[in-house]
């Protein structure tokens, strides 16, 4: 069994972003690697500094049954309606717009839907002043089912992009041979879960010493399990798909052992092993020496099936450095975030030698999976955080439906509750949490529910790429009056790029800003700062009913959460009185105390505020 240093790569192996379909990819560059992800470092020259994006995509109103002639419709309507004057500018193309398969290897316009092709289509648009988007996916095939996924192609796609004019690409996560993912097979969790681990054995250097995972290993992260059969399991990183854990801290796992030797040298190490393909025990181990910080990776492969998950074998030795004393040696699969990566950056470097200077946004869309929030703003613009925020698409002359409140990912609140803790990660260093699509305009939904709805995504930072069939809307209408609201749209491309922090929540009033909470029986605040000073306040009722208590918070809250990050904090705390603007109804009143506050406030609705120090 070869040691990652001691193997025979071939050019295209040695690229740290290679793909193919035959086996992941051979990851050397550290940059690449998990240990990276905190560094805050971009891959490929990822450009910074851009504000969320705002659009529209057609895959709410019509799923995979949209059209060229649709689309030129709603294109007519973004500028019929002023919304290119507020900043809406991207038109995207989602699901169902190529032929099944490849031509020749490329990409091809489904002849019927789009006849004229997507140059044609994408000079139309940019003819008008906006902006064109396209999907695609880093699997095999697109959620839909057609077989032009990117995977093994993102060259080739991406000189198809430059040349149709793409200014915006949306890459889901479907049918990934590389993990788990949904329409994937099952048995992929063999790629991102590491074998059961019973023991190691170090030897060299008068040393033979075989140390038990139970006994004798720590485990670091969260995740892995010590078990009662004397083996550690789940070694890997959780899937981030659903709503079932928070996303802040750590989230994947390792198991780790402190081996002292008595002389710096050469030391084969043998793991006692079993293995399996299903969630939780894999066969793809790594094997590093040292800290995090420190360490080098002597193994990154595949380990063979054993006959069941509790049947142990050894593996071949394994050849490590090991220095004179305290060593630690770390036993992981971090593959389900590297391999991700890895496929994201192959498309990404596919743009840059197309056009490099292009500028093309990255959508990255693998529904919060793999974590993303840690490494996605290498190669990213924005990443979805869960999966979709509705799966009851629309089509032409059906709206679809959407939910305020649900136990999985459909729905406004569970989108919110996730994203707004999650502000750490964004910001125009990084890129933006994506907490999907706004469901703005669809069944299911009251004006309130849409109003706090676009409040929420406003102060968050989050896309604001619109679903609805806008040929439903009119100038003046009450779905009009949401998504033009310049107000609220300003917190959202503020250019001090600050996500809102939550800094009160009637569920836990210690640690509102890092808290997960699904309950929605409660009342959130939450604070955003802006470039000229101003703070922006939204306060929230999640709750199915009207909240009757009053709600406040004053300006020493609002430093102690978000002061770090504030334009002049010393200006907003010794003010002698603060202009307050209701963004709803451009209300201004001078407050005099410096403590904010709402009073019954009905069920789903918000009070969002600008507040200037005067």
């Amino acid at each position: 069994m070869n040691n990652l240093n001691e193997q025979e790569l071939t050019n295209a192996e040695k690229s740290s972003i290679a793909t193919s379909r035959k086996a992941p990819a051979v990851i050397t560059d550290p940059e690449y690697m998990y240990p990276a992800f905190s560094t805050g470092d971009v891959l490929l020259n990822k450009k910074k500094g851009r504000l969320p994006t705002m659009g529209w995509n057609s895959w709410n109103a019509f799923g995979s049954k949209n059209s060229e002639a649709l689309t030129k419709e709603i294109a007519d309507k973004i500028i019929e309606l002023g919304l290119a004057d507020l900043g809406y500018e991207y038109v995207v193309l989602d699901d169902g717009c190529y032929k099944s398969e490849r031509i020749d290897g490329l990409l091809v316009n489904e002849p019927v839907k789009f006849p004229s092709g997507f140059k044609a289509l994408s000079d139309y648009i940019r003819g008008k002043g906006l902006l064109f988007g396209m999907y695609n996916d880093i699997g095999t095939n697109l959620c839909a089912g057609a077989a032009v996924g990117t995977c093994g192609y993102e060259d080739v796609d991406a000189q198809s992009y430059v040349d149709w004019g793409v200014d915006f690409l949306k890459v889901d996560n479907c049918y990934y041979l590389w993990d788990n993912a949904t329409f994937s097979d099952e048995t992929n969790a063999k790629y991102t879960y590491a074998p059961n681990i019973r023991s190691i054995t170090v030897s060299g250097n008068g040393v033979d010493m075989t140390l038990n995972a139970v006994k004798d290993g720590a485990l670091l992260g969260k995740g892995a399990v010590k078990n009662d059969a004397d083996f550690v399991s789940n070694i890997g990183t959780f899937d981030g798909t659903h709503a079932d854990m928070t996303p802040v801290g750590d989230l994947s796992s390792e198991l780790a052992f402190i081996v002292t030797v008595p002389a710096t040298g050469e030391y084969s190490i043998t793991v006692n092993f079993a293995s399996a393909e299903e969630v939780g025990t894999g066969r793809w181990l790594q094997l590093a020496v040292g800290n995090l910080d420190v360490e080098k990776r002597y193994f990154d492969q595949m380990l063979p099936l054993t006959e069941t998950k509790t049947t142990f074998t050894d593996s071949e030795a394994i050849m490590v450095s090991l220095t004179e004393g305290e060593n630690i040696i770390r036993l992981m699969n971090h593959r389900r975030q590297e391999n991700t990566l890895n496929s994201y950056a192959a498309l990404l470097e596919g743009l840059n030698a197309a056009d490099p200077n292009h500028e093309i946004v990255l959508s990255i869309c693998e529904w919060g999976k793999t974590q993303p929030q840690h490494w996605g703003y290498k190669v990213g613009d924005s990443w979805r955080i869960l999966n979709d925020i509705t799966f009851n698409v629309g089509s032409d002359g059906d709206p679809g439906k959407a939910v305020w409140s649900d136990d999985y990912t459909a729905s406004i609140t569970s989108q919110y509750n996730k994203n707004v803790i999650m502000d750490g990660f964004a910001g125009l260093d990084k890129g933006w949490n994506d907490p999907d699509m706004l469901v703005i305009g669809m069944n299911g939904l009251t004006q309130t529910m849409n109003e706090t709805h676009m409040a929420m995504w406003c102060m968050m930072n989050a896309p604001l790429m619109l679903g609805m069939d806008l040929r439903k809307v009119e100038k003046g209408d009450d779905l009009w009056k949401i998504i033009s609201n310049q107000a609220l749209i300003g917190l959202n491309q503020d250019p001090l790029g600050i996500q809102a922090k939550r800094i009160y929540c009637t569920l836990d009033q210690d640690h509102p800003d890092t808290a997960y909470i699904k309950d929605n029986n409660r009342f959130d605040i939450i604070a955003k700062p802006l470039a000229n000073g101003d703070v922006a306040l939204s306060f929230i009722n999640l709750n199915d009913q009207l909240e009757a208590d009053e709600h406040s918070v004053d300006v020493k809250r609002i430093i102690s959460y978000i002061g770090e990050k504030m334009v002049d904090t010393d200006r907003f705390k010794n003010a002698t009185s603060y202009t307050v603007t209701d963004l709803w109804t451009d209300k201004q009143t001078e407050n005099l105390t410096g403590v904010f506050a709402v009073k019954g406030l009905a069920a789903h609705d918000n009070v969002t505020i600008r507040v200037k120090p005067n």
